[in-house]
């Protein structure tokens, strides 16, 4: 069975300060078309385009999506503040291009969380050495709230790493999954939402 750890999307989600507010609408009427309803609907991203932090970096329509589909591992590493090298190494990631790493730190959907927990830089160099390809974390971002410099996404792109961001992963024990998180072709796209799902592989 596929699992829906996608962020759900409605007027409660929180919202980047400054950032677009998740809005939907019925913006014409069954009543008012004669025929259908048609909806309105207002976002922001969650994939990471590299352009979304760099202006002369790939936009979502440039990526591989082969990226955002096949086997993942998914780990659990609850109460970090940094997420080092040395713990990462004590892992089984032996062949694993799309990681998912769990930390239970943001619990309230409503609001974002003050701080959370990022990759060092080492972790961030290790991971590409071993041909990682994909991170997904259940956090809005993959550096400090308040940074404005985005070193984390800065060197991961550098290192030829994608980012997802957003998931919720609260149920969803360490292990082997296939994942499918697709982008929208957008062609002008810094960033794109996705459908994630997870699906527990047998090994």
């Amino acid at each position: 069975m596929w699992i829906d750890v996608s962020q759900r999307l409605d007027n409660n989600i929180a919202v980047w300060p400054g950032d677009t507010p998740f809005s939907y609408e019925v913006d014409v009427s069954k009543e008012e078309s004669g025929s259908v309803n048609i909806g309105k609907l207002t976002l922001s991203t969650h994939i990471d385009a590299p352009f979304h932090f760099d202006n002369e970096g790939k936009k979502v329509i440039d990526l591989d999506i082969n990226l955002y589909i096949g086997s993942a591992v998914v780990v659990h590493l609850p109460n970090r503040q940094l997420i080092q090298k040395e713990e990462l190494e004590k892992l089984n990631l032996d062949n694993v291009t799309r990681l998912l790493i769990r930390t239970d730190a943001w619990q309230n959907r409503t609001v974002y969380p003050e701080e959370i927990p990022t990759l060092e830089s080492e972790a961030i160099d290790y991971l590409a050495s071993i041909g990682v390809l994909l991170i997904g974390f259940d956090l809005p971002s993959v550096d400090h709230m308040e940074s404005k410099t985005l070193p984390n996404h800065h060197k991961l792109a550098s290192s030829g790493i994608h980012i997802l961001e957003g998931l919720i992963m609260d149920d969803i024990p360490s292990g082997h999954y296939q994942l499918i998180a697709l982008p929208l072709p957008l062609v002008e796209g810094d960033g794109s939402p996705v459908r994630a799902l997870l699906k527990k592989e047998k090994k």
